[in-house]
């Protein structure tokens, strides 16, 4: 007889991305852009790289998440000495069995906060393509499965570049998204104050009053749930011609991969839920056009001694995309 998969409804992806949302905002201020995507990543089975100053809750964020779905965390603070063995795990010889086992490495958690991962050299950071893409670790030859969900939320600074390295191109466009973490505003710090004031501690989330809205199984039941979304023809044909004109643009040297066109379907098609539409309409794909595409376009040398940035390129590609009717 055969089995047939019980698919959830969008309704139900809209509804627990609110409740996790909500959540959230209890212990998160001033970030709302911030924990959209990362939430939108998460249902997505996405990864994320932030880049931010230091002090602004990127650790918090990470931590309350897993604590909401009810799943581990993990944190690597990234140095110039951090070792790939470091993060996946090593074979170690035990004395009293007289054998070898495997000491397994930060990595296997369902929450991964890789912090300020460009201070680690490449051959480090590599280490984490194969964990973020087919979601394993090969140590001495032995495949190992990590548990689903895997979510691997990643910091740098943007000022600070001595004794850093450039991420190499084929782990960056692993990250789904990239989000920008900027100050909160005056009113949202004020409040964030009067928590700490009022007793909140962020090192004992255990006393906060978070909710968990569900947990490890029940979140991994919410897969697929966007397939019944529609996508117009004329979306898709504006969707790849937003990711073409960055291959084609004057002043960017290298343009968004084919794995930046389904991060930007997938995250349309999320965005379009969460909107309480069944369908995708332009301003989705726009909306999330800056965090799937400004981490995945390499500008040229000119265009980045004249100051501009890959946001302002993202800002133009979409200027010149004809918008579907």
């Amino acid at each position: 007889m055969e089995r047939k998969t019980v698919k959830k409804n969008p309704e139900d992806f809209r509804n627990l991305f609110q409740k996790i949302t909500v959540e959230l905002k209890k212990v998160i201020k001033g970030q709302d852009e911030v924990i959209q995507f990362i939430v939108l990543a998460l249902l997505n089975g996405g990864h994320v790289l932030i880049e931010g100053l230091p002090g602004l809750g990127k650790t918090l964020l990470a931590n309350a998440l897993s604590r909401i779905i009810g799943v581990d965390f993990k944190r690597i603070q990234f140095t110039p000495d951090l070792m790939p063995s470091d993060i996946i795990g090593t074979t170690v010889y035990d004395n009293v069995k007289n054998d070898f086992y495997v000491r397994k490495g930060p990595v296997f958690t369902n929450f991964l906060l890789a912090d300020e991962i460009n201070r680690a050299p490449a051959k480090t950071q590599s280490a984490l393509l194969e964990v973020m893409q087919e979601k394993q670790v090969t140590i001495d030859g032995v495949v190992h499965k990590l548990e689903e969900p895997f979510i691997t939320i990643a910091t740098q600074n943007p000022i600070e570049y001595e004794g850093t390295y450039p991420l190499p191109e084929a782990q960056i466009d692993r990250f789904m998204f990239k989000v920008l973490v900027s100050y909160p505003a005056y009113e949202e710090e004020k409040n964030m104050l009067c928590m700490f004031r009022d007793g909140f501690d962020s090192e004992r989330l255990e006393d906060s009053n978070l909710q968990m809205v569900c947990n490890q199984q029940e979140f991994m039941s919410y897969k697929n749930s966007l397939d019944v979304v529609n996508v117009d023809e004329k979306i898709m044909d504006y969707l790849l011609q937003i990711v073409d004109a960055t291959r084609k643009t004057p002043g960017i040297a290298v343009g968004a991969s084919p794995r930046a066109s389904i991060a930007l379907l997938k995250s349309s098609r999320a965005l379009a839920v969460i909107n309480n539409r069944d369908f995708i309409v332009p301003d989705d794909v726009r909306n999330c056009a800056f965090p799937v595409l400004r981490h995945r376009i390499i500008l040229e040398t000119d265009a980045e001694i004249e100051g501009k940035t890959a946001d302002d390129f993202v800002q133009l590609v979409l200027s010149k995309a004809a918008v579907p009717r």
